[in-house]
């Protein structure tokens, strides 16, 4: 296929011809339903970004480029990076029902995935499949292979409204809304259909003569990936974590800190309006592209403030305790680099990360970090089996 292209000074690449009009027909099914059956995929004609998208695409991409810059300066980045993955993990499940939260989550690792809040096994499984996904590849590329693993990754052992069959494309017909395929709101393509479109997608992914850019390019694979629902369950966490790893995997950042769930979740109505009109007849991808646009752009600035402050907090608190004495002092940096990865602690933690070798000495330091004003006791009433919180670094990922 052919793309014809303008490109502008500041870089942006402008398809000249019509937007796509149509990805697929309402075919009538033997059963008495309407589903969907997409085109051949990407359709064989080119984009049109308008003035707006043109713009909302460049100021997306200023932002990934500073958000890529500012991380790069963090210290003990896979300790930073633990929590933004933790927070992607509970916005993603919520939006499909968990009411697990990123704070269930943390307590959960804390006592060794125990929890008494019992859909905190989503938000761990999604962590799992998303640092597998990182690994996974160091020896196998973005594809349905890779794709098939990463849901099996997700779904084994996690909560399903059905029988989710983890890494296995479904062999029955699902639906969106409604009761059945017969007053659904949309009816993704029948069983048949799901190998031939999900090869469409892994062609898409890794065809570099299209022009489309990576950023537009991630937003189509999203949508396209949603419109085939390829899996008995799981389909939205599995697309959403496609997209942190696409555009890790092509480097548009050094560390995968962009994650758009926390967005979706917050404008979840028109996150599926969206979607819905995607693959409507006539399509409206301009839509859908804006909005993910408009995702990037307020999830990338909310990062770049996370970092910021992140530097500001750790700079402010490695003074605090490098004023303790110095054998204090070298214990207790050691406690303050591991709060980053795990903000909640108790005293067991505490024994783990410094060696002492009684439970008075680990509380002796913990209340040291108290005088200092960087741990704060999480419920006051306790005096059995008490927990902490590094409570200035965690209300970061809260705020918003």
């Amino acid at each position: 296929m052919s793309y014809h292209l303008n490109v502008y000074k500041n870089g942006i690449f402008v398809y000249i011809h019509n937007m796509w009009k149509k990805l697929g027909n309402i075919v009538l099914q033997p059963k008495g339903y309407k589903a969907f059956i997409p085109l051949s995929f990407p359709i064989p004609e080119p984009l049109h970004l308008s003035p707006r998208l043109e713009n909302l695409y460049g100021e997306a991409m200023r932002l990934i480029g500073k958000l890529d810059g500012i991380s790069q300066l963090l210290p003990d980045k896979d300790f930073f990076l633990l929590m933004f993955v933790r927070k992607e993990a509970a916005s993603s499940s919520q939006i499909e029902g968990t009411q697990a939260t990123m704070i269930d989550a943390i307590e959960a690792e804390l006592s060794s995935g125990r929890s008494e809040t019992s859909d905190v096994d989503d938000i761990i499984c999604y962590i799992r499949a998303l640092n597998y996904g990182l690994e996974r590849f160091s020896t196998l590329p973005m594809s349905v292979r890779f794709i098939r693993e990463l849901h099996q990754e997700l779904m084994a052992g996690a909560r399903s409204t059905q029988h989710a069959y983890p890494g296995d494309f479904r062999t029955s017909q699902n639906w969106i809304g409604g009761t059945s395929p017969s007053n659904a709101s949309f009816v993704p393509p029948p069983p048949e259909e799901v190998a031939r479109a999900m090869s469409d997608i892994e062609r898409f992914i890794h065809t570099k003569e299209d022009g489309i850019p990576l950023l537009i390019k991630a937003a189509l694979m999203h949508a396209q990936f949603e419109t085939i629902h390829p899996f008995t369950d799981g389909n939205g966490r599995t697309g959403r974590l496609l997209v942190t790893l696409y555009l890790w995997h092509e480097k548009l950042l050094g560390l995968p800190l962009l994650y758009l769930s926390d967005f979706f979740k917050k404008n979840q109505t028109l996150y599926y309006e969206r979607l819905q009109a995607y693959h409507n007849e006539p399509t409206n991808i301009a839509a859908w592209i804006e909005f993910f646009l408009e995702g990037v752009i307020t999830t990338a600035q909310s990062a770049i403030n996370i970092a910021a402050d992140i530097t500001r907090i750790r700079e402010q608190d490695m003074a605090k305790v490098h004023k303790l004495g110095k054998i204090s002092a070298e214990t207790a940096i050691e406690v303050l680099r591991n709060l980053y990865r795990q903000p909640i602690i108790d005293v067991a933690k505490i024994i783990e990360w410094t060696g002492v070798t009684t439970r008075a000495g680990a509380q002796k330091i913990i209340d040291r970090l108290i005088l200092l004003d960087i741990l704060v006791q999480r419920d006051k009433e306790k005096s059995y089996g008490r927990t902490y919180e590094y409570r200035s670094y965690l209300k970061l990922f809260q705020r918003d």
